[in-house]
């Protein structure tokens, strides 16, 4: 049986420095997020069930394409960091490394499908 105090104990586990840039970068997310989310649903919702050509023609102007790219990427970014939390929070040893690089690859594949799309529409 080993007599370890508190700080013998935590000597080596340092923070990982990553601590207080992730907590901001998820703030500022959320708060983006917050004036994103209605304006994407203001601008977006007006064309649900209209014909191809009509919403082609309202994403070619600047405002609705911009608003829905913006959050498409602002909305997996946030996705990104809150699923890593939980990962890094949940799973351990060489399956968090896995789950996190799956997430990552996967947050920045639907982004990018996404932004694709609205380029597709908007050009």
């Amino acid at each position: 049986m080993q007599f370890l105090t508190d700080r013998k104990r935590a000597m080596g586990m340092g923070s990982a420095k990553t601590g207080t840039a992730h907590f901001w970068a998820m703030k500022v997310s959320s708060f983006a997020l917050l004036f994103l989310i209605p304006l994407f649903v203001f601008t977006f919702g007006p064309m649900l069930g209209e014909p191809y050509a009509e919403v082609t023609a309202y994403f070619a102007r600047p405002f609705p394409a911009i608003v829905a790219a913006l959050t498409i990427v602002v909305t997996f970014m946030h996705f990104k960091d809150g699923v890593q939390v939980l990962i890094e929070d949940y799973v351990h040893g060489t399956m968090q490394k896995v789950l996190i690089l799956a997430m990552i690859c996967l947050s920045y594949a639907a982004a990018a499908t996404g932004i694709f799309a609205i380029a597709r529409l908007a050009l």
